[in-house]
């Protein structure tokens, strides 16, 4: 049981955090196209592939206590602890700055109309960083999860 729930854990992490991180890259192209119902789609996915990413926290909680005794797991463990701080800053800006500013520069180019093409709305430096730091948090996971120190 301890390798379907491994395998849950890594398949969500693959399927469900890559897209949380990769799909807001996205929506600053369609920003910069001045598309904004695409911008408003991909908000909306990003939002929902966040909220699925907790089926990855939970399959590692699961992974973890399913582990062999003789590795002495647990929350408190450096790596695990480190992981589970970095996921959830990840998660927080994703779900709460991310998606509401894509969402907010969405409304602003339906507002300028179609002169909004090829400009910067508005919160898109926001969205940017707050999406970069969580991808890079994210990658920092992973490299815990392979390198254990």
């Amino acid at each position: 049981m301890d390798t379907v729930i491994t395998i849950l854990h890594v398949g969500t992490a693959v399927f469900i955090v890559g897209p949380m991180a990769i799909i807001p890259m996205t929506g600053l192209r369609a920003l910069r196209s001045g598309n904004a119902a695409q911008v408003k789609t991909l908000a909306k996915s990003t939002m929902i592939f966040s909220w699925l990413s907790l089926l990855t926290f939970i399959f590692g909680f699961g992974a973890m206590s399913m582990a062999d005794p003789k590795y002495g797991l647990s929350i408190t463990t450096p790596w695990i602890l480190w992981s589970i701080i970095a996921y959830a800053v990840a998660f927080v800006l994703n779900a709460f700055v991310v998606v509401p500013q894509m969402n907010k520069a969405a409304d602003a180019i339906e507002a300028a109309g179609p002169d909004a093409a090829g400009t910067k709305p508005a919160g898109y430096g926001a969205i940017a960083a707050s999406n970069g730091i969580a991808s890079l948090l994210l990658v920092v996971v992973v490299i815990l999860m392979i390198w254990k120190p």
